[in-house]
């Protein structure tokens, strides 16, 4: 028989394809926020992982995914900035967060020497001139 049979070479791509499928979703890491919905687009990603603070519903704060207490938050930055390349850093507030809060855990990103500050939100949410509910 002088032909390749093909069979098992797409029965392996099809079983590798699912694996992918199923996995890719996975390897997301985060603590599920209800982020406020805007119209801004993303920023442009650096060659380090970025450093994420998120605030949750109920006023935890969480470096990456490990909570943090707010009266150690500054020392903590100071420590994690030192190690880092870049002074970028990714805050994520649940929408029902105060504004004060989130300008509170702004300050102590500032003073623990983060002083590029991205906030995340959803992308598709209302802009200036269509104002939400």
């Amino acid at each position: 028989m002088a032909e390749i049979n093909v069979t098992p070479f797409v029965d392996v791509m099809l079983v590798l394809l699912i694996i992918f499928m199923v996995a890719a979703p996975l390897m997301t890491v985060g603590v599920p926020v209800d982020l406020p919905k805007t119209a801004a687009g993303a920023l442009a990603a650096d060659s380090e992982e970025p450093l994420s603070v998120t605030i949750l519903a109920n006023g935890e704060v969480q470096i990456m995914t490990t909570p943090t207490p707010r009266d150690q938050l500054v020392n903590k930055l100071r420590a994690i900035a030192a190690e880092r390349e870049t002074d970028r850093v990714f805050l994520r507030a649940d929408g029902a967060v105060p504004y004060a809060q989130v300008m509170q855990v702004m300050g102590a990103l500032n003073a623990g020497g983060f002083s590029n500050v991205g906030l995340v939100t959803d992308v598709g949410g209302p802009t200036l001139d269509e104002p939400g509910q």
